[in-house]
């Protein structure tokens, strides 16, 4: 039997090499490569693998040389007995048996191995093992040489395995950052600018080479009444030395955007200090609130036109009960009959204006609209509409165009008469001058489509796509002269997906509006 040739020699070249790799090298696989090579070189091999532990606690094949790639399943299968044996008790013979069968799947001539176990901080990293075609004594000497090269190459591999966890979180945080669908601001101690995502160039106008380095109170320019010193809230958050973590800071407000322009933001702001109390960085993520504030601003509206709505014809009832009521008045039959109208009427106003707040509060909690099925005649409906309707106006005319043979179709005949009553109020009411009101309807085998067409002020292209939107009111002098809760084209809207249609509106200001909706037959 032979001793190792030139290992002393041998041995200190391929230490260095792998201390090199050390410090000059943090590529996993660049590191198992020189790894491999070394080990193959210095003990005279062959072949060579490297097998590294993975997540789920199994050893794979990362690096290998002299072996087809077709052969590495194989190893891998050889590899989970072989670990599975020394899991279980350490079986000199077992593991000499299992690394023959790895020797002979690969090569039959390959006669003699040696196997390394990677091991840092006392936890296995993976397993060296190489290959030789003939057979070479090897001493107790060469045996602790080897561990030793393998000590430094397992320190090798911890590294670049630390280095290449640290470089996949930094490109998750880096996706984070860059892909959030809120802006954010990454400021240092000063509270100058390191770094903002793409959503903070979009919401705020500047980019990003041009902000890095700007203090936060250059960017972030707050409007109106926003009084808000962000040097002096941190120092009001700063933590006592072994304290918990500090609170967030919030506000809102309206800021400046680089173009000119104004967005509203929320603005959530946390700092983070070191354990001295020194502060290191802050992390502002903003949002865009105009939406929500619009919505707000609309259920405000909503709420204080609700209650006005409630309050009227509360009020006109009380007022002709009460005045029918006086005992020091005798009222003739007419005069009966008309207060009577009047407070039915008004009775009639409030139960629609109910019947529409809880549809809408019903769509709400069911995310949609229950339909109690049956056959539903819209000509029917929009001749009987029609007859409720002329009585109320009389300066407006009501014309019938329905084809011929006009089809019944599936569908919930009390929600379908709201839809109906609800496109003729808004022609009513947004027609002041009067005009023709036409309710007609065509078909075709597939689809019937209703419509509803007026005279009157018509709806601009910018509003058309927001009329169907809950609470919302088309902006205009005659709007905050007319009565109305803006839920009315949001229920229509919503009853009519629920028949699997579709609603559309066609209008031009001062032309007049065509409102249309299209239902399956089927």
């Amino acid at each position: 039997m032979l001793s190792l040739p030139d290992f002393p020699v041998r041995q200190r070249d391929f230490l260095l090499e792998i201390s090199r790799a050390i410090t000059a090298q943090l590529d996993l696989e660049e590191v198992l490569r020189r790894v491999l090579h070394a080990s193959v070189v210095m003990t005279a091999a062959r072949v060579g693998v490297v097998a590294l532990r993975d997540a789920a606690e199994l050893f794979t094949v990362r690096a290998y040389t002299g072996v087809q790639k077709e052969q590495i399943p194989i190893l891998n299968n050889k590899l989970q007995e072989l670990i599975g044996a020394a899991d279980g008790g350490f079986n000199v013979e077992f593991l000499n048996a299992k690394l023959r069968e790895m020797a002979e799947t690969i090569d039959p001539s390959l006669v003699q191995f040696v196997a390394m176990p990677l091991i840092f901080a006392e936890k296995p990293l993976g397993l060296l093992i190489v290959f030789r075609s003939y057979q070479v004594r090897v001493t107790v000497n060469d045996v602790q040489i080897l561990q030793s090269f393998a000590d430094q190459a397992a320190i090798a591999v911890r590294n670049a395995q630390l280095y290449e966890g640290m470089k996949q979180e930094q490109q998750r945080l880096e996706a984070i950052l860059q892909y959030s669908g809120d802006g954010v601001m990454i400021l240092d101690a000063t509270l100058s600018v390191l770094q903002v995502n793409r959503a903070f160039e979009f919401m705020t106008a500047w980019r990003a080479a041009d902000i890095e380095g700007l203090l936060h109170d250059e960017v972030i320019v707050w409007q109106n009444d926003t009084r808000f010193d962000l040097a002096n809230a941190l120092e009001g958050v700063k933590p006592a030395r072994g304290e918990a973590p500090p609170p967030t800071l919030y506000v809102e407000g309206d800021i400046q955007r680089r173009d000119g322009g104004t967005l509203s933001v929320g603005i959530t702001y946390a700092p983070i200090f070191h354990r001295d109390g020194r502060l290191m960085t802050v992390i502002a993520n903003l949002r865009d609130i105009t939406n929500f504030r619009k919505a707000q601003e609309m259920q405000n509206v909503f709420i204080s036109t609700v209650s006005h709505e409630l309050r009227t014809p509360v009020a006109i009832i009380k007022g002709y009960a009460s005045t029918l009521n006086r005992e020091d008045a005798q009222w003739n039959p007419d005069v009966i009959r008309q207060s009577l109208s009047v407070i039915e009427d008004e009775a009639d106003r409030l139960t629609e204006l109910i019947d529409d707040l809880l549809t809408a509060s019903k769509i709400q909690a069911e995310q949609g609209v229950r339909l109690q099925l049956a056959d539903v005649h819209l000509d029917v409906l929009a001749q009987r509409a029609v007859e409720r309707f002329a009585p109320q106006t009389n300066r407006h005319r009501f014309t019938l165009s329905f084809q011929e043979n006009f089809p019944s179709i599936q569908g919930d005949a009390k929600l379908l008469r709201q839809v109906v009553d609800n496109l003729l109020t808004n022609a009513i009411k947004y027609s002041p001058n009067g005009g023709t009101i036409t309710v007609g309807g065509r078909y075709t085998d597939h689809s019937v489509t209703f419509f509803v067409r007026d005279e009157g002020t018509g709806i601009s292209e910018s509003e058309q796509a927001r009329i169907f939107d809950r609470f919302y009111r088309v902006d205009n002098n005659l709007t905050s002269k007319t009565k109305g809760t803006g839920l009315g084209l949001y229920l229509v809207k919503a009853i009519i997906e629920a028949h699997h249609g579709e609603i559309n509106v066609k209008s031009q200001p001062s032309q007049g509006s065509t409102f249309y909706f299209t239902l399956p037959r089927d």
